[in-house]
């Protein structure tokens, strides 16, 4: 690292401390932001949620069960966090519209999108692949987060701007063995982020994308769930452990932050160093 980049990182830790030691709380970087989360009740979507939260944001989480909705409402609440939810399947249009209004209605308008939800049907190999499973993959993974940022960049717009992040996956870069039409879908949205942000930009909106590795969720349970499947993954990892859903959560803030404000159409990978990506 350059000597001035250390000493900037180095002052910066020691401001921290002094915080600490004096009694001084840090700056909430999303203080009064209202952020929608989609699928952002287990794993993944919901570390981000609590983060968002934890960093000054009002939230409003979603799924596309109610019972889900109300425990993650009430876990995060109970943390003392600026929480609220609906539920909101993001492949219907009136549940988009209705998370929307929620949040207009809760908090007086919108800054931040995440854009978690999605699906993988299927495994197997791609020319076994049905039209029904393109369908719902592609109307998930890929439509959905388009039409979800469509609805809320006009409320953006009225506040003066805002933030997207579309979760997207390792498998954009190294398509996983089985999984083809996830695959397809989340490459898809490398392309998705980087039209969106052409296109965004004038009207001061910035769009990033999360592409996660390996990350312990129930989502990704097939992958790790006996110990000798995890002990193999994490053998093909410079970081010797498999991602935990935390690992993602401190990236999104920043990206939704202003530290990130002259940062768009870009994917941060968060894979513990896959080879295939260094």
């Amino acid at each position: 690292m350059h000597k001035t980049g250390l000493l900037g990182l180095c002052a910066r830790a020691w401001k921290s401390v002094r915080m600490a030691s004096s009694g001084m709380t840090r700056r909430d970087p999303l203080a009064n932001k209202v952020a929608l989360v989609t699928a952002s009740t287990d794993g993944i979507g919901f570390a981000i949620a609590r983060r968002l939260a934890q960093d000054g944001a009002h939230v409003v989480v979603s799924s596309r069960k109610q019972q889900n909705v109300d425990q993650a409402v009430a876990t995060l609440q109970g943390e003392g966090l600026s929480v609220t939810g609906t539920v909101c399947h993001v492949g219907k249009a009136e549940d988009r519209e209705r998370l929307v209004a929620t949040a207009v209605k809760l908090h007086g308008g919108i800054d931040i999108l995440v854009s978690n939800a999605a699906v993988n049907p299927f495994f197997g190999s791609i020319m076994d692949v049905t039209e029904e499973v393109w369908d719902k993959t592609l109307d998930i993974n890929v439509k959905a987060p388009a039409l979800m940022t469509k609805a809320v960049v006009p409320e953006m717009e009225k506040r003066g701007g805002g933030s997207v992040v579309i979760v997207s996956s390792i498998a954009a870069f190294s398509p996983s063995p089985g999984f083809s039409p996830y695959n397809v879908s989340k490459t898809a949205l490398l392309g998705l982020t980087k039209t969106l942000a052409i296109e965004l930009a004038p009207r001061n909106v910035r769009v990033n994308c999360l592409a996660p590795g390996l990350i312990k969720t129930s989502f990704s349970r097939m992958l790790w769930m006996d110990k000798e499947k995890e002990e193999s993954m994490k053998e093909t990892l410079r970081i010797r452990r498999l991602g935990e859903p935390e690992d993602c959560a401190g990236i999104v803030s920043f990206l939704c932050s202003e530290d990130a404000s002259y940062i768009t159409g870009e994917t941060v990978v968060v894979g513990g160093g896959t080879p295939s990506r260094l």
